[in-house]
């Protein structure tokens, strides 16, 4: 007996040693002890996750994966939180490296002395052929009037300076600048404004007037487009951006960026809507959507109108604080219509600038006899930042997808009452609202208007409140977000808003392995405790890319 006890008795060790050895998975990389949120549809916590050639294994509690998986390299995080990388769905990437390298940052300016004197800085420093400045806002100056060129000339004369207003829809310009731009007090441009005084331009320029006015400003060379690009990804990683949605590009700018990462020098993924100029659009709308694993042009960006704070943005009703205006049109209703019409057929997204309560009526006309009624052409609003309560349930009826930048609201609530009156202002920046249309929406900053940083995102969406906690209890605050909807809107819902959300925005198996890691539990936090969250990790495709 005891000789047949231990002749089988091996042979079963054997197979158990073996059917142990064999359920092991190789992984590449092993992250454990950590708190994940999995932004899956049940929004579930897990403690670890397996990664193998930049895509998510599997997810469970630290044992099970570590039962399960055999990995190279393991990351213990010893309780840190982990979420999915945040993508911003509106966003100026290219123009945030261009501001960091050539344009002088004007934010927080309390006068025009005050800009005079960053300008001189900042051109003893980088000298240039033009100066060019941005981030000033005249609601900040002790009479909230817009600034005229008199200073600019008195300390400038020699050179051409060009100073964009900080919501990118406004610009002042010396006579010189002027000048180069083919622009006097005769110049007539459809969607801008000259302004006038005594019969010669103040050198203000609104919206298309202004775009006028930037066409004359040399372009980047390519060295100095690819040095602006790698350092907006750096600002971009070091917050935990994985994926920015680029609202607008041209062909150029988009071959550098496709460039760039296909030679592993950019690693961040880029969503960009193109620009509605003719070769943009042949190049890319004619021949159908242009994918690859980290780049995607799917989608066309148009502007209705301008913006709040210039008073650009258009109004059905004058503006309160001056009723001489209701803001301005940009591009036509019917070359608006007759876009949407061919990106409808060419299966892009269109995305489209709309502040005012009349700008954003048209948009949801024209998308609505386009799209006729429910579909998943995910056509966007971008900003949406005043709705008459009579066109809200547009958006609900359509699939028509809001884009708002919830910054947007608490940087614009000292003065936006100023410009709509208390009765328009209860149906402006209603993100709650817009929300509750399709059951969810995307969120992102407009940066470089904004700060770069999504942990203000969430602090704003869903305190209503600025980064000096004002005011106490979040302003217009019943549209107010909750923190799971603002962290979804800030990863799986701006992914779906570029119909990526099978690929990225949240941590489940078979999707792309972008996560990071942050110093604090946003869902956990005292609300005022919330802007001090830093970003400690920030990994694309399994690979880490910021460390701080």
């Amino acid at each position: 007996m005891k000789k047949i006890f231990s002749l089988s008795i091996f042979p079963m060790i054997f197979l158990v040693l073996s059917s142990c050895h064999e359920q092991k998975q190789e992984a590449d990389l092993i992250v454990i002890h950590a708190n994940v949120y999995t932004l899956d549809e049940h929004f579930s916590q897990q403690e670890a996750f397996a990664i193998k050639e930049g895509r998510i294994l599997s997810t469970g509690k630290t044992k099970e994966i570590l039962k399960k998986f055999s990995a190279r390299d393991t990351l213990d995080l010893h309780g840190k939180t982990v979420y999915p990388g945040f993508m911003d769905a509106h966003c100026h990437f290219l123009g945030l490296g261009e501001t960091m390298i050539r344009w002088a940052n004007l934010k927080g300016t309390r006068s025009m002395d005050e800009i005079i004197e960053r300008l001189k800085s900042f051109i003893a420093e980088n000298p240039q052929t033009w100066l060019l400045g941005r981030g000033w806002d005249q609601n900040l100056f002790p009479d909230n009037k817009f600034p005229d060129n008199s200073l600019l000339e008195k300390n400038f004369p020699n050179i051409p300076v060009v100073i964009v207003r900080v919501d990118g829809h406004a610009a002042l310009a010396n006579d010189m600048a002027l000048r180069l731009a083919c622009i006097s007090s005769d110049t007539k441009i459809d969607g801008g404004e000259i302004l006038i005084s005594q019969g010669k331009p103040t050198g203000l320029l609104l919206d298309n007037a202004k775009e006028k006015l930037m066409e004359a400003i040399p372009a980047m060379d390519e060295q100095l487009l690819k040095h602006a690009l790698q350092k907006a990804e750096a600002i971009c990683i070091s917050y935990g951006l994985t994926a920015v949605n680029d609202a607008g590009l041209p062909t150029h700018v988009i071959h550098t960026i496709d460039e760039l990462q296909k030679n592993g020098v950019l690693k961040i993924r880029i969503v960009a809507m193109i620009n509605p100029d003719s070769l943009t659009i042949s190049e890319f709308m004619h021949h159908g959507i242009y994918k690859t694993d980290r780049l995607l042009v799917n989608a066309i960006k148009l502007y209705a109108d301008g913006a709040l704070g210039s008073r650009g943005a258009l109004l059905k009703s004058p503006y309160s604080d001056d009723p001489n205006t209701h803001g301005l049109l940009v591009e036509s209703p019917q070359i608006l219509k007759e876009i949407c019409l061919k990106a409808y057929n060419s299966d892009f997204q269109v995305c489209t600038h709309a502040i005012g309560d009349s700008a954003n009526r048209l948009m949801l006309d024209i998308y609505s006899e386009i799209l006729k009624g429910k579909n998943d052409r995910r056509w966007r609003i971008e900003h949406a930042q005043v709705v008459d309560p009579e066109d809200l349930m547009k958006f609900g009826q359509f699939s028509i997808i809001p884009s708002v930048q919830p910054t947007h609201a608490t940087s614009d609530m000292d003065w936006a009452e100023k410009r709509l009156g208390p009765q328009r202002l209860q149906y402006a920046y209603t993100y709650h609202d817009l929300l509750t249309q399709n059951g969810w929406i995307a969120l992102g900053t407009d940066f470089p208007i904004e700060e770069v940083n999504p942990i203000f995102t969430f602090y704003a969406a869903t305190t209503r409140k600025n980064l000096q906690h004002r005011p106490p209890g979040g302003f217009l605050p019943q549209n107010k977000l909750s923190r799971r909807e603002t962290l979804y809107g800030m990863t799986l819902w701006a992914a779906k808003s570029t119909f990526l959300e099978n690929e990225i925005g949240s941590i489940e198996p078979g999707k792309k392995a972008d996560f990071i890691v942050t110093s604090d539990d946003l869902m956990q936090l005292p609300d005022d405790s919330i802007p001090h969250i830093v970003v400690e990790q920030t990994w694309i495709n399994g690979k880490c890319v910021f460390h701080k």
